[in-house]
């Protein structure tokens, strides 16, 4: 069985210095871009399997339904994984339809409302992000939600944003 060893959300998806660190750091041996309009185009799944190709790890790009249903038939096979999407309901999408997650990390996330706040520098989130990953963290055991920019930035747990949304 597969397993997914850091979850990451970046609207940069698979991007210089941040994979190399990452994938050192999780021991990981691929790295899963799950993506519904890149994975629809060649010219960008060759780019991004060549990004991810970089770091010296298999790179797959699928659509989420895909994702599902390489975990409901194979489990992600025997790969220790990085999986990155661009947004929390990717994330929340797969977590809930049972792909197991146990740390998630937020990382460039940029504002696009004014209801959204910020987090170690360039991570936005709104209330509803903040909602579904409490969800994920209390009923679907994802235990580690953080905030980390880079990997070298100061990293802040998820309970800061709970308390500042007031959901406690």
């Amino acid at each position: 069985m597969g397993k997914v060893s850091l979850a990451r959300i970046d609207e940069r998806l698979i991007h210089g210095q941040v994979m190399m660190t990452l994938t050192q750091r999780a021991g990981v041996d691929s790295i899963f871009v799950v993506d519904d309009v890149v994975a629809n185009d060649k010219f960008m799944v060759d780019l991004y399997r060549s990004a991810g190709g970089r770091t010296g790890k298999k790179t797959v790009v699928m659509t989420t339904d895909r994702a599902k249903y390489y975990w409901d038939k194979y489990e992600f096979r025997d790969y220790n994984t990085i999986l990155i999407a661009r947004n929390v309901d990717v994330i929340y999408d797969l977590v809930t339809h049972g792909i197991p997650m146990e740390e998630i990390n937020l990382g460039g996330m940029s504002k696009k409302s004014d209801d959204q706040k910020m987090y170690v520098g360039s991570v936005h989130v709104t209330e509803e992000d903040v909602r579904k990953l409490k969800e994920l963290r209390d009923d679907y055991g994802s235990k580690n939600i953080y905030f980390q920019s880079t990997p070298a930035a100061e990293k802040e747990d998820l309970n800061v944003a709970i308390k500042d949304f007031g959901l406690n």
